[in-house]
């Protein structure tokens, strides 16, 4: 038995179909996660998040330990710059916690 073009195509139609809805929640899922667009902070905003002062985000900005952009003089931060920056500061934890604090004797 031989299929001919035109059998083939209507064999794989509703296959195809099927296919196409089964990889839309994932290709839209996906999508949403490389299109974010990224958050710009001005000095107030980046103070709040950060929970400082304005002079202490003032003096990182001079001594540049703080990535920046300076648009017609004025400050803008990226936050994905911004966590990147944080990041670089995490010690990480070199012994796992038991679970138990040690208890102190009584005096």
């Amino acid at each position: 038995m031989k299929l001919e073009k035109e059998d083939i195509e209507t064999l794989l139609e509703p296959m195809t179909e099927r296919l196409i809805e089964a990889l839309k929640p994932i290709l839209s899922a996906n999508g949403k996660k490389d299109i974010e667009p990224d958050i710009i902070f001005d000095v107030k905003g980046l103070c709040e998040y950060l929970k400082v002062t304005t002079g202490w985000l003032y003096k990182r900005t001079r001594l540049n330990e703080i990535p920046f952009v300076k648009i017609c003089g004025q400050l803008r931060f990226k936050k994905k710059s911004i966590d990147k920056w944080l990041n670089s500061f995490e010690t990480p934890a070199i012994n796992p916690s038991s679970g138990k604090l040690p208890v102190k004797a009584p005096r």
